[in-house]
């Protein structure tokens, strides 16, 4: 009993504070009873989950339906690929943005689905009873062909109304099978130009104050028009107080709070170290390329935006994981529950576990880089490379029965593989071109330039003329080509001649044979450990600890406040005055000629950005923040620096979330966009 106690002050006192990604089962109600004096009932947190979207498609994001028509509020940077695909010479969406004022003008987003969380089940008996007494490898493979039996068996018990997807939780220690409704017609409405939509760019990102409207509209549809919505949630304009109780409802993306220290360790000393040096190499590959000439920099944008975003979490990752004090605090935890397993007699067993984490990453560290450089196709670049392998891997996969292909070609998988592969997304050659040559540049650095697999791919000529050939030679950018090759299938991409076809048909052998080196050497025996490690975590704490983040529905509460940083005080909330201040009239800090021409009719003491201590992270964006009465507050868009850490774990003291106040973007549609349809539809939606 005092060890249970003590385990619980150590694993638990962090969690005394607003931390944790919460899932929908365990949530601790009690605990922000306790803490805030506010009552958070079942009825809230359906509504509130009935209401969020996440939202697939390139990065993944979250969305909160608000109004009966599937209407639906997100982040500006999680339309960039929406946005995008409407941008041509004649017409700069990506720039100006976009406001449907009447339903035909809203954009199809070809790329992108919504779905809710519509039911969960409990299934960790059933996918523990599959592999118990098998070894690792075996384990592995029977664990990944019971997940699939069960998702498909859910989906055709539906009769194909529900999303299926079983929920890894806890490193193992539990498995839910969640039930989305999916919304697959989803449309731009409104999102505001890039000026302000991105006000401050890279030097402002991860940072606070900040001065940015990064909103957007979608809307659902269904067959006949705009998609009934029953659940939503309504507008609260005035925003919250200081000091105010916030909630979040999302699909943060992933954390690695859960890790053993020697993961840790091999992210500090290997992984994150090679992501810094190549998003840094390929910056200065995006940034030349950029300036060759207007369309060059228009195309680049969206690549670039999100490279400068990846450099600074890894740098910021890299920081946290060099800091002493922060993995000293991992190390007291990871011994703690050590000691507590190496004394109890029934569980003393498990101490193999950290071992054989430790093992295999001592193998895994030794084809680590061929690994990413194939199978990650860190050495394969481009939109039209992922495009050759999904139609390569999709010819042969479907031709297995489903629980015997790859998980992300097995058949409740598909529909959305296919909406990506089959997308109208315009392929920009030139920015193609550029990305392989240095791919593969990378690929010969780094296996060496007689590696077989190298060899393979370039033969006697140089990345430049290989990339060049390519390119000239394909016709995968035309989306009728590609959906001849998928509807064909195997036969039929046996037969294409198509360059990055024929050279992923060749090398397909070589990836697959390395991913089957990792899932065998490194993958099996991580899993094995980490359910071991997980039915110790319970047998000593139970769900007292929330489990990683892993890209479904969590909720997470905190309040409004700032924080101190360097012996000064931060306020929490910032104002359009403020921003109109910091405008140089050059990019980054451009105000649009909207705005500017607008401003006299403008409320300059309109709140504009406030942080909170909501424990988010990437996934997160376009979150809704929600009161304690389930409205609308704000509009998660990013986090503080210190929240780059909060991946590995959570400072009460300096982590924040940075959000867009409702009364910028209830002034900004009103007085410089004119979004009346909008105001008019969430008004509408108000009084229901």
């Amino acid at each position: 009993m005092l060890r249970k106690l003590f385990l619980l002050l150590v694993f638990s006192a962090s969690a005394l504070a607003d931390e944790g990604m919460w899932t929908m089962d365990n949530f601790p109600a009690d605990r922000v009873e306790e803490r805030y004096g506010v009552t958070i009932d079942q009825a809230w947190l359906d509504k509130a989950r009935l209401a969020t979207v996440r939202l697939t498609g390139p990065g993944g994001c979250t969305g909160s339906i608000v109004s009966p028509n599937g209407l639906i509020l997100t982040n500006r940077h999680c339309v960039e690929d929406c946005l995008a695909e409407h941008t041509s010479e004649a017409i700069n969406v990506w720039e100006d943005g976009h406001n449907a004022r009447h339903p035909g003008e809203e954009k199809r987003c070809s790329a992108t689905q919504a779905a809710f969380l519509s039911d969960y089940e409990d299934v960790t008996k059933q996918v523990h009873r599959a592999t118990e007494g098998l070894d690792d490898v075996e384990a592995n493979q029977v664990r990944k062909q019971t997940l699939t039996r069960l998702e498909q068996a859910c989906e055709e018990d539906a009769g194909g109304a529900l999303k299926c997807q079983i929920v890894n939780l806890y490193k193992g220690g539990q498995y839910f099978l969640y039930k989305y409704r999916r919304f697959d017609d989803i449309r731009l409405v409104f999102a505001p130009d890039i000026e302000v939509g991105v006000f401050g760019g890279d030097p402002d990102n991860f940072s606070f104050p900040r001065w940015t409207l990064d909103m957007a509209f979608l809307r659902a549809w269904g067959e006949e028009g705009p998609a009934a919505t029953e659940n939503f949630l309504r507008w609260r304009a005035e925003g919250p107080e200081i000091g105010e109780p916030v909630f979040v409802t999302g699909h943060p993306g992933s954390t690695s709070r859960l890790l053993t220290v020697a993961e840790l360790e091999f992210l500090r000393d290997v992984a994150r170290p090679l992501w810094l040096i190549r998003y840094s190499e390929l910056r200065g590959r995006y940034s030349q390329f950029a300036r060759e000439d207007e369309e060059a920099y228009r195309i680049v944008q969206r690549d670039l935006k999100r490279l400068e975003n990846g450099i600074k979490v890894v740098r910021n990752e890299l920081s946290a994981l060099l800091d002493e004090r922060l993995m000293a605090a991992r190390e007291a935890e990871e011994n703690a529950l050590r000691e507590a397993v190496a004394s109890d007699p029934e569980l003393a067993s498990t101490i193999y576990a950290w071992h054989q984490i430790e093992d295999a990453l001592e193998a895994y560290e030794g084809f680590y880089e061929r690994y990413l450089m194939v199978e990650g196709r860190g050495g394969l670049q481009g939109s039209l490379f992922g495009l050759a392998r999904d139609l390569v891997r999709a010819a042969e996969e479907r031709e297995k029965p489903s629980d015997e292909r790859y998980r992300e070609f097995r058949e409740t998988a598909l529909p959305l593989l296919e909406q990506r592969v089959l997308s109208p997304a315009p392929i920009h050659l030139r920015l193609e071109e550029m990305q392989i040559v240095y791919g593969l540049e990378k690929m010969r650095e780094m296996l060496g330039h007689d590696d077989p697999l190298v060899r393979k791919l370039l033969g006697n000529d140089s990345p430049k003329t290989v990339a060049a050939r390519l390119v000239e030679g394909t016709r995968l950018d035309d989306p009728d080509y590609r959906k001849k090759l998928w509807e064909g299938g195997k036969r039929a991409v046996k037969k294409s001649d198509d360059p990055f076809i024929r050279l992923t048909r060749a090398i397909d052998p070589d990836a697959r044979a390395v991913r089957e080196r990792f899932e065998d050497e490194y993958q099996a025996p991580v899993a094995e450990a980490h359910e071991a490690i997980a039915a110790a975590r319970f047998a000593t704490l139970g769900t007292s600890v929330y489990p990683d983040a892993t890209f479904t529905f969590r909720i997470t509460y905190g309040d409004v406040r700032g924080w101190n940083e360097k012996g000064s005080d931060v306020y929490p909330v910032t104002k359009l005055e403020q921003a109109f201040a910091r405008a140089t009239g050059e990019k980054p800090f451009a105000m649009s000629e909207a705005w500017i021409e607008a401003k006299p009719q403008l409320d300059m003491d309109t709140p504009m950005n406030y942080v909170s201590t909501l424990d988010l992270t990437g996934g997160n964006s376009g979150s809704p923040v929600i009161d304690a009465n389930g409205n609308i507050v704000g509009l998660a868009f990013d986090g503080n620096r210190h929240s780059i850490a909060g991946g590995y774990w959570y400072d009460i003291e300096r982590n924040r979330a940075i959000a867009v106040h409702p009364a910028i973007m209830m002034e900004a549609m009103d007085k410089v966009y004119g979004a009346e349809r909008v105001l008019a539809e969430l008004a509408d939606a108000a009084e229901q």
